[in-house]
């Protein structure tokens, strides 16, 4: 497929789900790639939980922290969320790597703001430009992000979110000012860690475990329905965002990393379509990288 037909592709795939969409996709071993807006700032959502990942184990690679250490999480003070441990009521006793899998699998806000607080938002901006993602920094935690929501939402709070005016005001959701990435960042990151370039490979191969544990399979996972195609990934959600990245592995040994970002003008929480384009998006994108 020509680079000119996979763009209309995916340019008609993102319009019929009604959101833009911003791409990138990279054999891992050939460096062959695929891009629509690539360079494209947006805002990471959930999917910065990947930085802090390897942060966390660059930085056990180093000795600087053990992984097996156990860190205490009383119910009060957590990092409000749906899953995990935002979500329990009672005091937990876990491990780094535990918390680790908490925040990849089920998108822990808790677990996520735990493990900042012990390497700290300034070694994961420092970690993202050790492995060249000069488009990437970390502005906030999880909980500070949601924090600023809730100010820039006003008085209405939750409710307003529901209001495209409202929408338009929050931080969280402008490039400028939030935590931020860019699609080939993020396939770039995804590489290091594939190929062990971004920690040992004992440690490479801990973050690929807890990244293939990852729950959510309706958007990258979606477009890949095959019991013999593995899909590791991280998710981010934000009020109109969608995003996704992960790597798609084949059984001939063929290796994929796919960023896909999305934006709708819609502010429904549920919204089937949009969730879809990212599955549909990345299998058109890894298609054409398959294509003899």
């Amino acid at each position: 497929m020509s680079d000119t037909a996979t763009a209309a592709r995916l340019d008609a795939a993102f319009a019929d789900a009604g959101v833009t969409g911003w791409l990138h996709a990279v054999d891992i071993d050939s460096g062959a790639q695929v891009g629509a807006g690539a360079d494209q700032p947006v805002c990471t959502a959930s999917v910065h939980k990947l930085c802090v990942l390897v942060t966390l184990h660059e930085l056990a690679a180093a000795g600087a922290l053990d992984l097996t250490e156990q860190v205490e999480c009383p119910p009060a003070g957590r990092t409000p969320g749906p899953t995990g441990l935002a979500a329990m009521l009672d005091p937990v006793r876990l491990s780094l790597r535990d918390t680790a899998f908490l925040m990849m699998s089920v998108s822990d806000n808790t677990a996520a703001d735990l493990l900042l607080r012990r390497v700290g938002l300034d070694a994961v901006n420092r970690t993202a430009a050790r492995l060249g993602l000069t488009r990437t920094r970390a502005v906030y935690g999880f909980g500070e992000m949601l924090r600023t929501m809730r100010e820039d939402a006003g008085p209405d709070g939750a409710r307003a979110l529901t209001d495209p005016h409202v929408i338009t005001r929050l931080r969280a959701l402008d490039p400028a000012r939030t935590n931020r990435s860019t699609p080939r960042d993020m396939t770039r990151l995804l590489g290091a860690v594939w190929r062990d370039e971004a920690c040992p490979a004992e440690y490479g191969a801990a973050m690929r475990r807890i990244m293939g544990l990852q729950v959510w399979p309706h958007r990258l996972a979606s477009g890949f329905p095959f019991d013999d195609v593995h899909v590791a990934g991280k998710t981010g959600s934000l009020p109109t965002l969608r995003n996704e990245v992960g790597v798609v592995e084949y059984p001939d040994g063929g290796r994929y990393a796919v960023a896909v970002f999305t934006r709708t003008a819609h502010t429904a929480a549920v919204l089937p379509a949009a969730d879809a384009v990212i599955g549909t998006a990345a299998r058109i994108a890894v298609d054409a990288l398959r294509a003899p």
